[in-house]
């Protein structure tokens, strides 16, 4: 049956570095792989790593806009299993775990001047198959936010004054094949989903790695996405040990284990926390940043207010945030009118629906404080709007919304002014 497991998977450990690339930071620290139990033809194992963050090459951000800063450690915990078939042609595996990514961020590469600058501290858990051969390997994995801005949480941190980050849901597969017993390389695809609606789509990746000598690998990646669009990274691991155990000393020497046995005690793959930014105002999935002039209020009276897009939902309780729901991608591009094309012909038709639309939500809402309201303040600046509004209207037609819509408040004019 060849070699015995016990004397070829052992604990191994050692350090390992990367550059930055599409969402990840430039990167160093330590790692290692234990064993917790070895059976004839399976293992189950613990792999730990811990790595120093470094900060971004300078003007140039890893996330897009915001440059992310050095001085923080994330970590990452795998615990799998691993088998070989009968006639060990094959090592199959899973493994799980948690990682974690505290980020802190400088300058935006954008040009724009950013101020409170903030560190956000991001995870996730991760999901891995993986299978080996003597020529082909397949590793397939999802990475799954979680925590306080999880995945469909609709929640995402303030990174600085002008930009939100978002930690992205990434699934993918890739699929090796080994060209000298040194060189392997690997194509794949993966999917990016984000709360910030920013960054959903599909990327393909090429990665290369060469090992130099027993338990010392270098490589590189390459990946595009539409994005952040072409991106590459390199990357270092040495394990003392890794692979090592009945491996031998020379380069000239031919192993005495297969890759199938080898690939019993390799670090699992894919432990990045990927983050991405995007810009906020009046308008964007940002609301609340210090473009709006009612920024620091309104953090301070709805300190749990989304930073997204909301809407009332169908006959929801406008009193209460629960109410609320996020906004749908036609709802957003209705907002900023780009639900249809305008032609020459309808032009100004076009650009009508959208005001009398964009007034109308002012409307209902001013009406429905009035209403419901108590608040001097509030009632003065619902009157206010209204009278707004109409003056506004008069030029456009109002059969699109009801008549009612366009009445002016009791004591503001006359009681109604359509047309």
């Amino acid at each position: 049956m060849g070699i015995s497991l016990k004397d070829a998977v052992k604990l191994n450990y050692g350090i390992q570095g990367q550059l930055q690339g599409a969402g990840t930071p430039n990167e160093a620290g330590i790692g290692g792989f234990l064993p917790l139990r070895v059976g004839w033809q399976s293992v189950t194992f613990l792999d730990v790593l811990a790595n120093v963050n470094f900060a971004d090459y300078p003007g140039y951000s890893s996330i897009l806009n915001t440059t992310v800063a050095g001085g923080t450690i994330s970590t990452s915990t795998r615990l799998g299993q691993r088998w070989l078939n009968g006639d060990r042609t094959w090592m199959y595996g899973f493994n799980f775990g948690y990682d974690s990514r505290p980020m802190a961020t400088g300058p935006a590469d954008t040009g724009v001047n950013v101020s409170n600058s903030q560190t956000v501290f991001f995870q996730q858990m991760a999901f891995n198959a993986e299978a080996v051969s003597n020529k082909w390997s397949a590793n397939g994995y999802w990475l799954v936010p979680i925590g306080q801005f999880g995945w469909g949480s609709n929640t995402v941190p303030a990174l600085n004054s002008n930009y939100a980050g978002d930690s992205l849901m990434t699934v993918g597969l890739n699929v090796g094949y080994s060209i000298t017993p040194s060189l392997k390389a690997s194509i794949g695809y993966y999917y990016q989903d984000g709360d910030l609606n920013t960054a959903d789509a599909s990327g393909v990746q090429l990665k290369a790695a060469y090992s130099i000598a027993n338990g010392l690998t270098v490589g590189g990646k390459l990946s595009y996405d539409p994005v952040f669009n072409t991106s590459a990274s390199a990357n270092l691991k040495y394990r003392f040990g890794s692979n090592g155990y009945g491996s031998p000393s020379k380069r000239s020497e031919p192993s005495v284990m297969s890759p199938m046995v080898q690939a019993l005690s390799t670090t699992p793959a894919n432990r990045d926390v990927r983050v991405h930014d995007a810009s906020g105002s009046c308008t964007s999935p940002c609301i609340g940043l210090p473009r709006c002039p009612s920024a620091d209020r309104r953090l301070a009276w709805y300190p749990e207010a989304p930073v997204y897009p909301v809407a009332l939902r169908p006959n929801g309780d406008p009193d209460t945030m629960a109410e609320l729901e996020r906004m749908s991608e036609a709802q957003i591009l209705a907002m900023r009118m780009m639900g249809k094309t305008p032609t020459r012909d309808n032009r100004v038709v076009w650009f009508l629906d959208g005001m009398l639309a964009h007034h109308g939500g002012a409307l209902q809402m001013a009406h429905h404080a009035l209403e419901t309201s108590t608040n001097t303040t509030v009632r003065r600046l619902a009157q206010q709007i209204i009278v707004a509004q109409h003056n506004k209207s008069r030029s456009m037609s109002p059969g699109h919304l009801p008549a009612q819509l366009w009445c002016l408040p009791k004591g503001v004019g006359r009681s109604c002014a359509v047309g």
